[in-house]
C-alpha cells in the first residue's frame, strides 16, 4: 500500500510539473535563455520584446547585399535619383563590426520614393535566427528619411514568436560610406 501511494504521488507532482510549465508558458513568460541583443517579457496578456541589432547594407563590391533592380528613370548613378528600386538580404549582427555574430537577415525592397530629398520607402523582413527568436520574423514598411539622425518605422507584423506582432523601430546611422550603411536598430514590439 506504501509503494501505491509513493507511486501516485509521484505522479501527481509530474502533473503538477507539467500542468506549471504550460500555465507558464501560455501566461507568455519565455522561460529560456534570452540572447544578448533581446529580450521578451511578459505584459499581461501580451509579450513585449525590445531588441538592439545592426543592419550592414552593402551596395557594390563583391560582398553586395543590396542589388538595383530597376534604376532611377534618367539616371545614369546606381542606387540615387527618384524611382530606383533595390533587392536586399542584409545581415543583421550584434555589434556594429561585420564580423560581429550574426542574429539574422532582412529581406524585402527598399526604393527613392522622394525627388526632394534621400527618402526611401522600406519593405523588409528581419528574420532572426539566434536563440529563442531562431526562425521568427518581423516585418517593417515605411519611410526612411536617410539624413535624419533618428528615423522611426512602423512593425507591421510577424511571424513564430512574433506572430500578431505591433511596434515600432528606431534607427540611427551607425557609418555611411559610398560602398556601405550600418544602421543601429531598436525595436519594441508587442506580440
Amino acid at each position: 500500500m506504501g509503494k501505491l501511494i509513493t507511486e501516485v504521488a509521484r505522479f501527481v507532482v509530474f502533473i503538477a510539473l507539467i500542468t506549471a510549465t504550460f500555465t507558464y508558458e501560455s501566461a507568455g513568460r519565455v522561460h529560456k535563455r534570452h540572447p544578448a541583443w533581446a529580450k521578451t517579457v511578459g505584459c499581461g496578456k501580451e509579450r513585449k520584446t525590445v531588441m538592439q541589432f545592426y543592419f550592414h547594407d552593402v551596395i557594390s563590391g563583391e560582398n553586395a547585399t543590396a542589388v538595383q533592380v530597376v534604376p532611377a528613370p534618367g539616371s545614369n548613378h546606381r542606387f540615387f535619383g527618384f524611382g530606383f528600386i533595390a533587392m536586399v538580404d542584409d545581415p543583421l549582427t550584434v555589434g556594429p563590426h561585420p564580423n560581429s555574430k550574426l542574429v539574422g537577415r532582412a529581406q524585402g525592397l527598399y526604393g527613392s520614393c522622394s525627388r526632394e530629398d534621400a527618402t526611401l520607402i522600406m519593405d523588409l523582413t528581419y528574420i532572426f535566427q539566434d536563440g529563442i527568436y531562431n526562425g521568427s520574423s518581423l516585418s517593417i514598411l515605411g519611410r526612411n528619411s536617410v539624413l535624419k539622425p533618428v528615423r522611426e518605422f512602423p512593425v507591421i507584423g510577424g511571424t513564430g514568436l512574433f506572430r500578431m506582432a505591433v511596434g515600432y523601430a528606431l534607427a540611427r546611422t551607425y557609418s555611411i560610406t559610398s560602398r556601405a550603411a550600418i544602421v543601429g536598430y531598436n525595436i519594441t514590439v508587442y506580440h
